[in-house]
């Protein structure tokens, strides 16, 4: 089947970047001139998945709301002939179909990603991880969709993640390279000391899912916190279905880490037609004088 929709968890309490995040949703902090949780909208659409489901929870409606109508303010702008604004304003709007599901007590990424199970149904999907901003350029999306659709498997992404920084991720073991770039997962663990990581192959923030993974998150048993683990529901996957892992090679930020939001904010800026050049000769004139400042 045709992966269609999409399911964006977005019920977490953003600790990471407090205060910021103490009134408003770290998914709604910008990067450049948009919120974070609009680039990786943008980028289930440039896959092809229209159909978006957030999973939210209390304090988050200010997420719905920047991806519905604003008939005052689109009133206004185009009462002053803002036009450029009015359709920056709009097609926000006009990106997907997005629909909202709350996540009643935060029990873990896997029960997040089971309260999609009536939205979705008996179709496969992706998930995406709004703390992870993968770069613009990038077909990762696009990519872990062909694959789950040609071989009718379950696809992770995955990235090479060296030394002790093993141990804060859900880590892959694989066997045969079944295309290009793509393995056959045959063992998961999470979050491994890293002495006993399988390989240096980290699950990361991007999964396309055929509809049997409902069944594999109602199987798993909360964790010693009472959350409910992807990892844990893949691993039971990986016993009976094929779980390809996609490795991925491009560009990718945390923005729940400050430093990596940084980096994002001044890529991405330095990036883009826009302000790119401008921008660039500011960094080029503020790098030489950092030893001055010092």
């Amino acid at each position: 089947m045709k992966v269609r929709k999409a399911v964006i968890p977005a019920a977490g309490l953003g600790t990471r970047f407090l205060p910021a995040t103490k009134a408003a949703p770290k998914e709604m902090l910008n990067v450049v001139d948009r919120p974070s949780i609009q680039y990786v909208v943008e980028e289930a659409v440039k896959a092809g998945l229209d159909d978006v489901l957030l999973v939210t929870g209390r304090g988050k409606s200010v997420i719905e709301d920047h991806f519905d109508h604003t008939p005052e303010l689109e009133a206004v702008l185009e009462a002053k002939g803002k036009n450029d604004l009015l359709d920056l304003v709009r097609a926000v709007t006009a990106l997907a179909q997005v629909h909202t599901v709350r996540q009643p007590e935060p029990l873990g990424l896997g029960h997040a990603i089971g309260m999609g199970e009536r939205h979705v149904g008996g179709e496969p999907f992706a998930v995406l991880l709004p703390d992870d901003l993968i770069g613009q350029r990038e077909t990762l999306l696009a990519d872990m969709v062909g694959a789950a659709e040609r071989h009718d498997a379950h696809v992770v992404a995955t990235m090479k993640v060296p030394g002790d920084a093993i141990s804060a991720y859900g880590v892959a073991a694989v066997s045969e390279e079944v295309e290009p770039g793509l393995f056959h997962i045959t063992n998961l663990v999470e979050k491994p000391d890293p002495g006993d990581a399988p390989s240096d192959l980290a699950i990361v923030a991007r999964y396309v899912f055929q509809p049997s993974i409902f069944e594999f998150i109602k199987a798993t048993k909360p964790d010693a916190k009472g959350e409910i683990q992807i990892t844990d529901a893949i691993q039971h996957a990986v016993e009976t279905e094929t779980v390809l892992a996609r490795v991925f090679t491009g560009d990718r930020y945390d923005t729940g880490d400050k430093s990596d939001y940084l980096r994002a904010t001044v890529e991405l800026a330095a990036d883009r037609e826009d302000l790119g050049p401008r921008f660039r000769d500011f960094l080029r004139e503020f790098v030489a004088g950092l030893d001055e400042r010092s």
